[in-house]
């Protein structure tokens, strides 16, 4: 029997849904705050448990409170999820019929790139290619600064990579239409958009999973087939990752799918 959801509960749903996602520590301000004010029992380590209450509660509404993690810096989030329909569908509402197809295509190029981020000059050479409706370069412009305040892009220095957002609500549906290049991380086995990929056998990380495993080994090694990882890891120099018998082997970048090193 699922537990009862109470009015702490249904406060930490309403402002989650307000925000469309929340960081980690940010979700734990909000339940330690939802519980105060309602007066229900607190736990600070039992942010999964509160959220579960809440996800026994959604479930007949085919939704869900799904936690990520930022392949930027590895921080926690926590989405609301519609497993009813694909975030593609969901977005229409949101957005024209050109602007949801430039979308697509922004997301084609990130998740087909070598590193998980696609160039402004890029995406805005895409608006000749809509097959909609043709779409000004400043109108396009004006569309990814919309798509980055919505949480759905993220832009740095001019390159555009997938929201964290973007990748906890639309894990399935880029599994599922990018079968041939997405992929799990081998470590927290969520989708990894920014990755290394192993020479060898294949498996993706992310680089803060790859960072948080090597840490301690001298000798860096894949999880999955213990090859000598090859990649350089990120906060490492290559030189203290570099395994003493290939020190005199090149550096290489290897390509498996679309990922490269």
């Amino acid at each position: 029997m699922a537990a009862q959801m109470t009015d702490a509960h249904r406060r930490f749903l309403q402002v989650l849904m307000s925000h469309g996602i929340m960081e980690g520590s940010e979700a734990r301000k909000l339940h330690r705050r939802c519980c105060e004010i309602h007066k229900v029992y607190y736990a600070h380590d039992k942010l999964d448990d509160f959220i579960s209450t809440i996800n026994s509660h959604l479930q007949p509404l085919f939704m869900q409170i799904r936690k990520g993690m930022s392949e930027g810096d590895g921080r926690a989030h926590y989405a609301l999820v519609n497993l009813a329909e694909t975030e593609i569908t969901k977005m229409a509402s949101d957005y024209t019929e050109n602007e949801l197809e430039l979308f697509r295509k922004t997301m084609d190029l990130i998740i087909l790139s070598e590193n998980g981020f696609a160039s402004s000059t890029d995406i805005l050479n895409l608006t000749d290619q809509l097959k909609t409706k043709k779409m000004k370069k400043k109108e396009a412009e004006q569309v990814l600064k919309v798509f980055v305040e919505d949480k759905w892009l993220s832009e740095r220095n001019g390159e555009y990579t997938l929201h964290t957002r973007c990748i906890i609500e639309m894990e399935q549906y880029i599994l599922s239409n990018y079968q041939d290049v997405a992929r799990k991380c081998n470590i927290c086995h969520s989708l990894a958009i920014q990755s290394q990929v192993c020479e060898s056998c294949g498996i993706g990380m992310h680089l803060p999973c790859v960072r948080k495993y090597f840490r301690a080994q001298t000798e860096p090694r894949c999880p999955q087939c213990n090859d000598f990882w090859s990649c350089d890891i990120p906060g490492m120099s290559r030189i203290d990752s570099q395994s003493p018998s290939k020190t005199g082997r090149a550096e290489k970048s290897f390509i498996l799918g679309t990922r490269r090193c």
